[in-house]
């Protein structure tokens, strides 16, 4: 090796060493796929992982096999180069072994793919509606429909000049003003669309993301097993105000997610009977 090689090779390891006391602060959570709370997110994960594992024992196989390769017949140990003839049984090997691996990562996958994509058999359907820059939530034969958008506390704080720091504010551009409040336990389907742009609804935790498009529906569905606040985010590009579409998931318990059901309606009742008594005056004014 090379006297620029030597020098090239110690700063690459001293950028290494910096960057360790940040890979550990980060935690492995962090750098990792998170495995979530619903089925689908878990065997999202275990497909990962797995094939993650696949990779990293096929990867330390080459590349051993390289780094052996050049270590030990190397020029310098009076290595000569060898006159390769064809070999079938080598040639079907390193055919046939990723072949291999490839069907039985592939069986997985599939499994996988299958379980996304069915919504069948659902206990409640959510429809999820994007604006610029909000969102809108339906639940479907509940009568219940809200808009959600970024929290005053945070819209305050990203101002120019605002004066407020945003390290003063809680979850910063993560919270909501009204959250889309689910039941632990029910299969959930998600009905995703949008009415401007296109945005995308997801919530690392769920373990998918959709695209909102207009007029097209994409399906998904959850099922959440432990009760939480879960948050997420719009990651399409919509706009100047793509960064500030939050999305917060609180997950109840049945008897809690009954008690929320019933004070919703009740407030949206009283809010529409206030919304139309003003309504219903001006007209008889009128006539």
């Amino acid at each position: 090796m090379t006297t620029s090689g030597i020098r090239r090779s110690a700063r690459l390891f001293a950028s290494a060493l910096a960057l360790t006391p940040l890979i550990a602060e980060a935690g492995w959570d962090q750098l990792n796929l998170t495995r979530g709370v619903t089925p689908y997110s878990e065997t999202v994960y275990d497909l990962h992982m797995m094939i993650l594992w696949v990779c990293v024992v096929t990867g330390i196989g080459v590349f051993g096999a390289i780094f052996y390769s050049i270590l030990k017949f190397r020029k310098s140990k009076g290595a000569v180069a060898a006159h390769w003839h064809e070999n079938t049984l080598v040639e079907f090997l390193w055919t046939a072994v990723p072949a291999v691996i490839l069907v039985v990562m592939a069986i997985p996958a599939t499994k996988a793919l299958v379980m996304m994509e069915d919504v069948s058999k659902s206990d409640m359907t959510v429809k999820v509606t994007g604006y610029q820059w909000r969102w809108r939530y339906d639940y479907i034969g509940e009568g219940i429909h809200m808009y959600s958008g970024l929290a005053r506390t945070s819209d305050v704080a990203r101002q120019l000049n605002s004066g407020i720091d945003p390290k003063s504010v809680e979850n910063y551009l993560l919270e909501v003003d009204n959250e889309l409040v689910l039941p632990v336990g029910r299969k959930i389907r998600f009905l995703t669309t949008a009415s401007d742009v296109i945005h995308s609804w997801w919530v690392p935790a769920l373990g998918w993301k959709r695209d909102a498009i207009p007029g097209y529906i994409n399906e998904s569905w959850a099922l959440i097993k432990e009760p939480g606040v879960y948050r997420g985010q719009c990651t399409e590009l919509c706009g100047k105000d793509h960064g500030f579409m939050p999305v917060v998931v609180r997950a109840l318990p049945e008897a809690e997610y009954k008690v929320w059901v019933e004070k919703t309606k009740a407030e949206q009742a009283a809010k529409t009977a206030g919304l139309a008594q003003p309504a219903a005056a001006a007209v008889a004014q009128a006539n």
